[in-house]
């Protein structure tokens, strides 16, 4: 078995594609997934809360920055 040394768990991106279209992109770690990469439990919950506090943090600037590429 095979173990990775790093891994995305939350991450957010604002990419051009090969048409020149601006994209938004806010991805991570799946909280279903969170026991089945950290055994630990303090681990698991200092990583559930990093993403949930990130991702609520994120979400609105996310949502604010289709408006404005959407608006273009």
């Amino acid at each position: 078995m095979r173990y990775e040394k790093e891994g995305n768990i939350l991450s957010f991106k604002i990419l051009i594609n090969k048409q020149g279209k601006l994209i938004t992109e806010l991805s991570g770690l799946p909280e279903e997934e969170i026991n089945n990469v950290f055994k630990d439990i303090e681990t698991r919950a200092y990583i559930r809360t990093l993403i949930r506090e990130g991702r609520a943090k994120l979400n609105g600037l996310h949502e604010y920055l289709e408006k404005q590429i959407a608006s273009l």
